[in-house]
C-alpha cells in the first residue's frame, strides 16, 4: 500500500465513445498522485484500442506506469470487475469512477482534504446529471451530511463516482458477485469500519444513459425512465437479493430492508434531488 497515492477504480463494458473522456477527467486533476486501474469485462467494442489511444497521445511510459487496462476473459459482470480492480489497486486512497462518468479537475485534491482535515475514512461528494451526449441536465443530486451504518442500510446515499475510502482504516474489500446493486454492497461493507460523510460541493457527472454498468443503486434514476410495473418488480427483486445473498439475511429481514430502502428512495428523491 502506498500512502498518498489513490487507486481509482473503473470497471468498462462496450464504453467506447466515452471512455476517452473518462480518462481525460482523470489526468486532469491536479492531484496527480494516482493510478487508473481500468476492467474492461469483455466488451465487444474497440474500447481497447479508445484506452491504447490515450496512452500514445498523452505521452507513452508516463501514462503506461498509471493506467492499467485489464480485460477479462469473458462478460463477468460489474462485481467482478470491481473485485478485480480491487486485487490489484496499491493506493492508500480508493476512488471509483465508471467509464462513462466524469470528475471536477480538483475533485481527488478536495476530498483528500477534506478526509484528512477531519479524520474521515469514508466520503462522498454532490454530482450533477448529464444527458448522454454529455450536456448538463441542471439536476444535482447529494444527500446527508453523515450516514452511518444504520442510515446506509436504509439507503444507498452516494453516488458510486464520488466515493472514497481510506483502504488503512476500511481494510480490503471484496464483494459478492451479484448483478445489480454491487455498488451498494461495497458502501455496506465499509460502513460497518467507518460513517460516510458528505463533502457539499459538486465535484462529478454522472452520465444517464441506456446500458449504463451501474444504475440499479438508485430507482429514481430508473423511475425517470419507465413507470411501468415490471421495472418497479425489477427493482424490488435486485434489492431482496442484495440482502438476502450479498449480505446473507434471512428472507423476513431481506424483505423489510427492501422495504425500508424503496422508502427513503422516495425520501432522498424528495429532500436531495434538485432541479
Amino acid at each position: 500500500m502506498m500512502s498518498g497515492l489513490v487507486s481509482i477504480i473503473m470497471p468498462s463494458y462496450n464504453t467506447a465513445p466515452y471512455i476517452a473522456e473518462s480518462i481525460r477527467s482523470v489526468m486532469a486533476q491536479t492531484y496527480t498522485d494516482w493510478e487508473l486501474i481500468v476492467v474492461d469485462d469483455a466488451s465487444t467494442d474497440n474500447t481497447d484500442e479508445v484506452v491504447a489511444s490515450c496512452h500514445s497521445r498523452e505521452g507513452g511510459n508516463l501514462l503506461s506506469s498509471k493506467i492499467h487496462y485489464l480485460k477479462n476473459d469473458r462478460n463477468r459482470g460489474a462485481a467482478y470487475s470491481r473485485n478485480r480492480a480491487l486485487c490489484e489497486a496499491r493506493g492508500k486512497y480508493i476512488a471509483f469512477l465508471d467509464s462513462d462518468d466524469l470528475w471536477a479537475t480538483d475533485k481527488l485534491e478536495k476530498q483528500i482534504a477534506f478526509m484528512t482535515k477531519n479524520g474521515y475514512a469514508f466520503s462522498y461528494t454532490r454530482y450533477e446529471e448529464m444527458d448522454e451526449n454529455g450536456t448538463p441536465t441542471g439536476t444535482i443530486v447529494s444527500g446527508p451530511k453523515r450516514i452511518t451504518k444504520t442510515g446506509m442500510y436504509n439507503y444507498c446515499w452516494p453516488g458510486c463516482l464520488t466515493v472514497m475510502y481510506d483502504r488503512e482504516v476500511v481494510g480490503d474489500i471484496q464483494i459478492a458477485e451479484i448483478q445489480k446493486n454491487n455498488d451498494y454492497a461495497m458502501w455496506l461493507k465499509i460502513c460497518r469500519k467507518a460513517d460516510c460523510y458528505l463533502l457539499d460541493e459538486n465535484l462529478a457527472r454522472y452520465r444517464k444513459r441506456t446500458g449504463s454498468i451501474t444504475h440499479a443503486c438508485h430507482p429514481e434514476r430508473s423511475e425517470a425512465k419507465s413507470k411501468d410495473l415490471s421495472r418497479h418488480l425489477s427493482l424490488i427483486k435486485w434489492h431482496y437479493k442484495l440482502y438476502r445473498e450479498a449480505e446473507g439475511m434471512n428472507p423476513v429481514v431481506s424483505l423489510f430492508n427492501t422495504g425500508r430502502n424503496l422508502f427513503f428512495g422516495v425520501w432522498k428523491k424528495m429532500k436531495y434531488v434538485k432541479r
